[in-house]
């Protein structure tokens, strides 16, 4: 190539920088609040209010957000990527609670028990999240009482969670939790029965960690399934040819 050629390319990288600088600095952070469930009624004054005290905290994968033990720092919102929450040990392994998707929010109970964090959280994938500050939120659960309902709504939404987690590890076996968290996957992306193809959201192991079990039981139901002719699995893409089948398998 010649240099003249080299020296066109460089004002068009530049100027491709700049737009994503620019994008960047666009993000509407009202518009954003308002599309997500927790703050769907709040009035344009309201959202106002939380924005001013609002700022974005991009991670990229594999990046911290905090570390077991650190103070809280506000209710955090995911606009787009996935956070893990998990416990780390000593052995140098760790066990997943969570894992946090887009329009979900997480932080608020310790943001008002001002204790610090049981867990770590990390960037599963390149993320943009919401930093909403205790005082913006204070503030408004003051102010508006539906918002406070809806707040503890989904505060009691993941106590439930936490408890169907306790009765899954404590009374479903190992295939029957596999199954369970495919039947949740595939029925959320793609209501109804039939064959139902997607892409498994994060890595194996992290899933496994999730169930409460081993990345090698993991494997080890995938490949029983597959016999069974229930699901085919290439890689993290996954086929479960008949829900039914799936729902009623081993049960």
């Amino acid at each position: 190539m010649h240099p003249e050629n080299n020296e066109h390319l460089v004002p068009q990288t530049q100027n491709r920088a700049l737009v994503l600088q620019n994008q960047e600095r666009a993000l509407d952070i009202p518009q954003i609040l308002a599309r997500l469930p927790l703050f769907l009624e709040l009035s344009p004054e309201q959202l106002g209010h939380v924005a001013a005290g609002t700022r974005e905290k991009r991670l990229a994968k594999g990046e911290m957000l905090f570390q077991k033990g650190d103070p809280p720092q506000g209710l955090f919102v995911i606009v787009f990527g996935q956070i893990k929450l998990a416990f780390p040990s000593s052995q140098g392994n760790e066990k997943v609670v969570n894992i946090i998707g887009p329009r979900q929010s997480f932080g608020e109970a310790l943001m008002f028990l001002d204790r610090p964090y049981p867990v770590f959280a990390e960037s599963l994938t390149d993320s943009l999240l919401l930093q909403i500050s205790r005082s913006a939120m204070v503030d408004l659960l003051e102010r508006d009482t539906s918002f406070a309902r809806r707040m503890l709504a989904g505060l009691s939404q993941r106590l439930h969670a936490l408890m169907d987690d306790v009765e899954s590890y404590s009374l479903h076996s190992s295939t029957q939790r596999v199954i369970g968290y495919l039947l949740q996957l595939y029925e959320y992306e793609n209501p109804g029965d039939g064959e139902k193809t997607t892409t498994l959201p994060t890595s194996k192991q992290v899933i496994a960690s999730r169930l409460n079990l081993t990345p090698e039981t993991l494997s080890r139901i995938f490949r029983d399934l597959a016999e069974a002719q229930l699901i085919t699995v290439h890689g993290k893409r996954i086929t479960i040819h008949d829900l039914r089948r799936l729902r009623e398998f081993e049960l």
